[in-house]
Protein backbone atom coordinates (compact mmCIF):
# COMPACT_ATOMS: atom_id res chain seq x y z
CA UNK A 1 0.00 0.00 0.00
CA UNK A 2 1.40 3.38 -0.99
CA UNK A 3 1.19 6.63 0.91
CA UNK A 4 1.21 9.99 -0.85
CA UNK A 5 2.14 13.42 0.50
CA UNK A 6 1.69 16.60 -1.55
CA UNK A 7 3.62 19.82 -1.17
CA UNK A 8 4.41 22.98 -3.09
CA UNK A 9 1.11 24.83 -3.03
CA UNK A 10 0.75 28.47 -2.15
CA UNK A 11 -0.49 31.89 -3.19
CA UNK A 12 0.72 33.18 -6.56
CA UNK A 13 -0.12 35.94 -9.00
CA UNK A 14 -1.84 35.18 -12.28
CA UNK A 15 0.76 34.29 -14.87
CA UNK A 16 3.08 32.83 -12.28
CA UNK A 17 4.33 29.29 -11.80
CA UNK A 18 4.36 26.60 -9.14
CA UNK A 19 5.74 23.10 -8.90
CA UNK A 20 3.72 20.64 -6.87
CA UNK A 21 5.37 17.51 -5.52
CA UNK A 22 3.84 14.18 -4.57
CA UNK A 23 6.18 12.03 -2.52
CA UNK A 24 5.29 8.35 -2.44
CA UNK A 25 6.27 5.57 -0.08
CA UNK A 26 5.82 1.90 -0.81
CA UNK A 27 7.06 -0.66 -3.29
CA UNK A 28 6.35 -0.94 -7.01
CA UNK A 29 5.25 2.65 -7.39
CA UNK A 30 6.41 2.66 -11.00
CA UNK A 31 3.53 0.28 -11.72
CA UNK A 32 0.92 2.82 -10.57
CA UNK A 33 -0.97 5.27 -12.67
CA UNK A 34 -0.76 8.61 -10.87
CA UNK A 35 -3.07 11.56 -11.35
CA UNK A 36 -3.39 15.12 -10.12
CA UNK A 37 -6.94 16.19 -9.24
CA UNK A 38 -8.22 19.67 -8.52
CA UNK A 39 -11.05 20.41 -6.11
CA UNK A 40 -12.41 23.93 -6.50
CA UNK A 41 -15.21 25.35 -4.34
CA UNK A 42 -18.66 24.06 -5.37
CA UNK A 43 -17.11 22.19 -8.30
CA UNK A 44 -16.60 18.52 -9.02
CA UNK A 45 -13.19 17.05 -8.36
CA UNK A 46 -11.46 17.13 -11.74
CA UNK A 47 -8.57 15.17 -13.19
CA UNK A 48 -6.03 17.76 -14.27
CA UNK A 49 -3.11 15.59 -15.35
CA UNK A 50 -2.12 11.95 -15.11
CA UNK A 51 0.58 9.54 -16.17
CA UNK A 52 0.93 5.79 -16.42
CA UNK A 53 4.33 5.31 -14.83
CA UNK A 54 4.71 1.86 -16.35
CA UNK A 55 3.53 2.87 -19.82
CA UNK A 56 4.78 6.46 -20.01
CA UNK A 57 1.41 7.73 -21.26
CA UNK A 58 0.08 11.09 -20.14
CA UNK A 59 -3.22 12.93 -19.97
CA UNK A 60 -4.01 16.62 -19.58
CA UNK A 61 -7.35 18.31 -19.15
CA UNK A 62 -8.15 20.76 -21.93
CA UNK A 63 -8.12 23.62 -19.45
CA UNK A 64 -4.45 23.06 -18.56
CA UNK A 65 -3.04 21.63 -21.77
CA UNK A 66 0.10 23.48 -22.78
CA UNK A 67 0.48 25.04 -19.33
CA UNK A 68 0.90 22.09 -16.95
CA UNK A 69 3.38 19.24 -17.18
CA UNK A 70 3.41 16.03 -15.17
CA UNK A 71 6.75 14.32 -14.58
CA UNK A 72 8.42 11.94 -12.18
CA UNK A 73 11.72 11.17 -10.53
CA UNK A 74 11.89 7.44 -9.99
CA UNK A 75 14.98 7.66 -7.79
CA UNK A 76 13.09 9.93 -5.39
CA UNK A 77 9.74 8.13 -5.78
CA UNK A 78 8.18 11.50 -6.52
CA UNK A 79 5.79 12.83 -9.14
CA UNK A 80 5.63 16.52 -10.00
CA UNK A 81 3.09 18.86 -11.51
CA UNK A 82 4.75 21.85 -13.15
CA UNK A 83 2.19 24.63 -13.40
CA UNK A 84 2.91 27.60 -15.66
CA UNK A 85 0.88 30.62 -16.76
CA UNK A 86 -1.45 30.16 -13.82
CA UNK A 87 -4.97 31.57 -13.97
CA UNK A 88 -7.42 32.38 -11.17
CA UNK A 89 -9.58 29.46 -12.30
CA UNK A 90 -6.69 27.14 -11.43
CA UNK A 91 -7.39 27.87 -7.76
CA UNK A 92 -8.27 24.85 -5.66
CA UNK A 93 -6.96 22.03 -3.55
CA UNK A 94 -4.71 19.75 -5.57
CA UNK A 95 -4.54 16.07 -4.73
CA UNK A 96 -2.32 13.36 -6.07
CA UNK A 97 -3.84 9.92 -6.42
CA UNK A 98 -2.70 6.52 -7.62
CA UNK A 99 -4.11 3.22 -8.85
CA UNK A 100 -2.15 0.02 -9.34
CA UNK A 101 -1.47 -1.21 -12.88
CA UNK A 102 -3.35 1.52 -14.66
CA UNK A 103 -2.77 1.01 -18.38
CA UNK A 104 -5.52 3.27 -19.65
CA UNK A 105 -5.71 6.44 -17.56
CA UNK A 106 -9.08 6.55 -15.75
CA UNK A 107 -10.69 10.00 -15.67
CA UNK A 108 -12.82 9.64 -12.55
CA UNK A 109 -11.65 9.93 -8.95
CA UNK A 110 -13.44 6.74 -7.92
CA UNK A 111 -10.95 4.69 -9.93
CA UNK A 112 -8.03 5.80 -7.77
CA UNK A 113 -7.34 3.90 -4.57
CA UNK A 114 -4.63 5.96 -2.89
CA UNK A 115 -4.87 9.66 -2.11
CA UNK A 116 -2.76 12.36 -0.57
CA UNK A 117 -4.18 15.00 1.76
CA UNK A 118 -4.01 17.82 -0.77
CA UNK A 119 -2.20 21.11 -1.12
CA UNK A 120 -3.89 24.48 -1.60
CA UNK A 121 -3.16 26.54 -4.71
CA UNK A 122 -4.55 30.07 -4.84
CA UNK A 123 -4.05 32.26 -7.91
CA UNK A 124 -4.82 35.95 -7.60
CA UNK A 125 -5.45 38.38 -10.44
Amino acid sequence: QVQLVESGGGLVQAGGSLRLSCAASGRNFSMYTVGWFRQAPVKERELVAAATWSGSSTFYADSVKGRFTISRDNAKNTVYLHMNSLKPEDTGVYYCAAVFLGIVIPPGPSAYDHWGQGTQVTVSS
